[in-house]
Formats: C-alpha cells, structure tokens, sequence
C-alpha cells in the first residue's frame, strides 16, 4: 500500500521557487492500476517521481507498505528501490551496446542474483512478454513497441511489488500502444500487479482501476474508472 500524506515539491530556479505539488495526499492499495493525468506542467511527472523514489518531497512524507520512507538513508532507499519497485521510461531506458536479454537481467544482476536464476528468469519473462524469440538481439534491431516490451520485461525481472510507468506509450502509435496497454492490464489482471502510470491520453482510461486528475499541483479530481478493482494481492 501507497500512503502520500500532504505531499509538497517546490524546485528553487536561481531566485524563483517553482511549486510543482501542493498539499497532495491519496492512498492506493495493492493490486490497482492507477493512473496519473493532468495537464502539461500540472505535476504528474512529478508526483510519479516521488513515489517512485526517484525524487523527495519537500514536505510531506511517503509510506510504502508500512515504511516511512523518510526514515532511510540514501543507500537503504537504492536498496529499497531495487527490492520492490520496477520502472518503465518514455525512452526505454535500454542500455544500446548490450543484447535483449542482459538488459533484462541487469536489475536481478544487480540485486545478487545467481547466474542460473536470472539467465532462466530473464527467458521466461520475455517469452511471457512475446520476445523469447528475440533475446539475443540489440536496441537497434527493434521496434519501438519490441524496445518497450524489453523495458517492460526489465522492470518485472526483480518481481516488483510496484510498477511506475512514465508515459510508457508517449513515442508509439495507436495500434503499439494498445498492445503495451493489453500486457500491463494482464500483468495487472492475472498476477496482481500493482501498476502507477503517467499519461495524458484519455482513451487510456479504459486500462486503469481509477484514474487521479492532477491541476497546477493539486489533486482536482479522483474517479474510479468502469473497469474497476479486478484483483487485490
């Protein structure tokens, strides 16, 4: 579970304070696919970032799964992001010179893992994702939708109890966006996974459980969305 009490950001541009977050506070419980809206320069990046870790409040605290995540030190939150969160980028976030595969392992690599366990783990989650057939391939032999499903397959390798998506669609057509969307609804409907998605298109909605409308830094509107909660974890 996602606790964000009074959550506040305010970046400092020489001598002008800009307020990216004002007084957010929301609670999202596992097993939703939420999704964060507004408009351009409304904070939804921002907020993403927060809650992923990527980025503090200025004021406000975060509770993730009953730990205040203000109590941890630097290395205890790369610790912690690396434990329980994954990540999909706008950009894909690939590391170009290595092949499919390794820049799915990279993370279990990272973590400790065993070379047997995270050279199987990694097969299996991108047969899963329809790439077992193309692991062995580079960044440049593929489509941006192929590019994408590898950035999906990399956030999943650590078994995360979270995925945060930063407009994961932003660089691909229609019809590519429609089959990231269709992979993140199972992977949220089949296994229960708890997914946080920035985006800016409407028809997206469809996909999610509730949708959080961001305003110049505030919380304007939250609704659940007709699909609703399909499963808890």
């Amino acid at each position: 579970m996602i606790q964000a009490n009074h959550i506040s950001r305010v970046y400092t541009m020489g001598v002008v304070e800009v307020q990216a977050l004002r007084d957010v506070s929301f609670t999202i419980i596992p097993g939703e696919f939420v999704g964060i809206t507004g408009a351009s320069g409304s904070g939804k990046s921002t907020l993403l970032h927060i809650i992923g870790l990527l980025d503090s409040p200025t004021t406000g605290n975060l509770i993730i799964n009953g730990t205040d995540i203000s109590t941890l030190s630097e290395d205890q939150m790369t610790e912690f992001r690396l434990q329980n969160l994954g990540y999909i980028f706008q950009d894909y976030a690939l590391v170009p010179e290595l092949s499919v595969q390794e820049n799915v392992y990279l993370p279990a690599k990272a973590r400790g893992m065993g070379r047997e366990e995270y050279l199987r783990k990694s097969e299996e989650i991108l047969t899963r994702v329809g790439l077992g057939h193309r692991i062995t391939h580079k960044q440049y032999e593929l489509s941006g939708g192929e590019q994408q499903r590898v950035a999906i397959a990399r956030a999943l390798i650590n078994t995360p109890m979270i995925l945060f998506a930063d407009e994961p669609c932003a660089n691909l057509d229609s019809k590519t966006s429609r089959i990231i969307l269709d992979l993140l609804k199972q992977l949220n409907e089949e296994y229960g996974q708890t997914i946080i998605m920035v985006t800016h298109e409407e028809w997206h909605e469809e996909y999610m459980c509730r949708m959080i409308i961001l305003s110049d830094g505030v919380i304007s509107d939250q609704r659940e969305c007709q699909r609703g909660l399909i499963k808890t974890i």
